[in-house]
């Protein structure tokens, strides 16, 4: 993988982190006026207060993370150790999330929303493995080094 198609990955996932994010915000009033509509209203009411909690925080959280992998990009583009350490704990980080929806979830949830979120996580989990983890190609001049 060359050192820019490196670097046009992770900003491209850094900005699909930062969308997830803006999405999971988006949805949040949405999801508890779901929760409002279909619960009793003392469940509704119990439930609401940490399925928001859990929504806002994850989105937040989203942000910094994908602004912090486009940002480091270049330098892990040129595989920059600050860099390749942000990529790659961002990208161990964002992996366990597919797998933990997936497991927790069991497909039992089918809102389009909640599938969009589904396939970003997915696509960013494996562009920023991809191209965090890929071996630096060795160039004439680097062999022997």
């Amino acid at each position: 993988m060359s050192p820019q198609l490196r670097t046009n990955i992770l900003r491209i996932s850094g900005v699909i982190l930062i969308l997830l994010g803006i999405l999971h915000l988006a949805v949040t009033p949405m999801i508890a006026k779901l929760v409002h509509n279909y619960a009793r209203p003392q469940t509704a009411d119990w439930f609401s207060a940490p399925m928001m909690l859990n929504h806002i925080v994850l989105g937040i959280l989203l942000l910094p993370l994908g602004f912090l992998t486009a940002y480091a990009a270049e330098g892990a583009g040129k595989f920059e150790p600050w860099a390749s350490v942000t990529c790659r704990t961002v990208a161990r980080t964002v992996a366990t999330l597919p797998v933990t929806v997936f497991v927790l979830m069991n497909g039992k949830y089918d809102a389009p929303a909640f599938r969009v979120a589904t396939v970003l996580i997915c696509v960013a989990s494996l562009t920023l493995l991809a191209a965090s983890f890929w071996p630096r190609r060795s160039s004439p001049m680097t062999l022997g080094r």
